[in-house]
């Protein structure tokens, strides 16, 4: 089983009010603590995506408490109901540790993002993330920090004088 079954199975069971036990094999292949984030979307729109950024249980743990997150419990939508089940796509990304990205001043932090990247981006008491397939939708980098400055809740230059963060994604999708 793979991640992407993983999360579908999960996602079926709790409408049963049934937690899904995966079998032993997708226990060992899975067990490295990792983190992940899991997006749902009906006909190419955002309709959950909730993950963890810092590794803290086995990964098929973390896929499936962000599953269950994802169509339940993400506060910019209703509940999945158990009717969109067939109509929604799941993908499951799986985190590096992300790292610290230091720069000298706005430009050359402009110029060390990529594509690739996942940025987390914090500043005080507030955070966010984008995960890479973000860049899909904002490929300029300074229109995607200002997206993500303002997805914290902070005015969209928040992100000159904040701390930065990347990570890489290895993403399954069905």
């Amino acid at each position: 089983m793979n991640l992407v079954e993983l999360a579908r199975k999960t996602i079926e069971f709790s409408f049963k009010k049934e937690a899904f036990q995966p079998d032993e094999e997708t226990k060992r292949k899975y067990k490295s603590v990792q983190s992940s984030f899991v997006t749902l979307t009906i006909n190419n729109e955002l309709r959950g995506c909730i993950g963890s950024l810092l590794p803290r249980q086995e990964l098929y743990k973390d896929v499936q408490e962000n599953a269950i997150n994802a169509s339940f419990h993400d506060s910019r939508f209703p509940k999945l109901k158990e009717s969109e089940l067939k109509s929604i796509k799941i993908e499951v990304s799986i985190l590096s540790e992300p790292k610290r990205l230091y720069y000298k001043n706005e430009q050359d932090l402009l110029n060390r993002l990529f594509k690739d990247m996942g940025i987390i981006l914090r500043k005080g008491h507030s955070s966010a993330t984008f995960l890479p397939q973000v860049w899909e939708q904002l490929k300029d980098p300074k229109e995607f920090l200002e997206h993500l400055s303002q997805k914290a809740g902070l005015d969209k230059d928040a992100w000159k004088t904040a701390d930065i963060y990347y990570y890489m994604v290895n993403v399954e999708e069905e």
